[in-house]
C-alpha cells in the first residue's frame, strides 16, 4: 500500500469516484476504499457517531483546499 501509485477509482462503499491512494477496510482488510470511507471507519472503531465522522471528514476536505490554494 505505501508505495501503491495515486489512481482513479469508485469506492464500492459510498460508490463516489476518488483520486489518489485508497485506504483498506477494516471490514475484510483487502478492500480498497476511499480516503473518506476509510476515515469514517477508523471513527466508527472509535465510537463516533455518525455526525461526528462527517464533522472530521469535513474538516479534513477543508484543509486540504486550504493547502492546494482552493
Amino acid at each position: 500500500m505505501k508505495n501503491e501509485p495515486t489512481r482513479t477509482a469508485v469506492c464500492p462503499i459510498c460508490g463516489q469516484t476518488y483520486h489518489g491512494r485508497p485506504a483498506i477496510s477494516r471490514e475484510d482488510n483487502e478492500t480498497r476504499i476511499c480516503p473518506d470511507c476509510g476515515t469514517r471507519q477508523a471513527m466508527a472503531a472509535m465510537g463516533a457517531s455518525p455526525e461526528e465522522q462527517e464533522e472530521i471528514v469535513n474538516i479534513i476536505h477543508e484543509h486540504t483546499r486550504a493547502e492546494r490554494g482552493q
